[in-house]
């Protein structure tokens, strides 16, 4: 198997008051997997995907990246290769259109003309939302928003890229769409979510984390038919849903 697109190893992470986030966190993501990051409330997923953007900092342990150990030398390189997609569109999307949105970010890592055209250009047809190119994304649809806020995170050509809860707020059109779009992307994928079945749909791969640790990895549709592995940690299907 190639080398992991993302390594973490022996990764613990205390905040400042006391309150231990993560514990001994091991986990190996290869090019090309899409992964679901299953947990309850308070599980410490939101801490480990700020590790994999070196939005926090390893305090014991190392996160690496395509070959690049995040440090302070290496974090701005680390924070272009993986992109994060927050669960609410409106934290991403800030400017008068949403080719401006587009644009910002490789246009801050200085790219210009043609170039920056042909990176903003591809990103918005990779989520379809290039008719929309000039129309103030105050007046698009939540689902619109949320393609144009992945659209933002593609533009800066990452590696990787971590949706948090991504179908949170959408109709089942809009969930279809995102599905669509999701499954077209030729990317690493890691998507953060409470939908079990959106796991199922989307993920060959899942990891179970609470309380700060790794307690299940393996095949998504086999820890999802463990009802008792599920119950022990929070985690719950539809009523009346059973995976066989």
């Amino acid at each position: 198997m190639t080398a992991p697109v993302i390594a973490v190893d022996g990764l613990d992470f205390v905040y400042p008051d006391g309150t231990a986030a993560l514990e001994r966190i091991n986990l190996h993501v290869h090019r090309g997997e899409r992964i679901a990051l299953l947990g309850p409330n308070g599980a410490g997923k939101t801490t480990l995907v700020l590790h994999l953007n070196g939005i926090h900092m390893p305090q014991r342990g190392t996160v690496n990246v395509s070959g690049l150990s995040l440090d302070s030398d290496s974090v701005m390189e680390i924070r272009r290769r993986v992109g994060i997609v927050f669960q609410d569109p409106d934290d991403q999307l800030f400017m008068t259109t949403v080719r401006e949105d587009v644009e910002f970010g490789p246009r801050n890592l200085g790219l210009a003309g043609d170039e920056l055209d042909r990176r903003v250009d591809r990103a918005l047809a990779a989520v379809e939302v290039a008719d929309l190119a000039d129309r103030p994304p105050s007046h698009l649809s939540f689902g619109q928003k949320r393609r144009v806020a992945i659209a933002g995170v593609l533009a800066m050509d990452p590696e990787i890229i971590i949706l948090d809860e991504p179908t949170s707020n959408l109709d089942p059109a809009s969930r279809r769409e995102l599905t669509s779009t999701l499954q077209g992307l030729e990317v690493t994928q890691m998507i953060v979510t409470h939908d079990l079945l959106y796991a199922l749909e989307l993920c060959e791969r899942t990891v179970i984390l609470d309380r700060g640790a790794i307690v299940a990895d393996g095949s998504t549709r086999e820890l999802l038919a463990d009802t008792d592995l599920l119950a022990r940690h929070r985690l719950a299907l539809p009523a009346g849903v059973r995976i066989d």
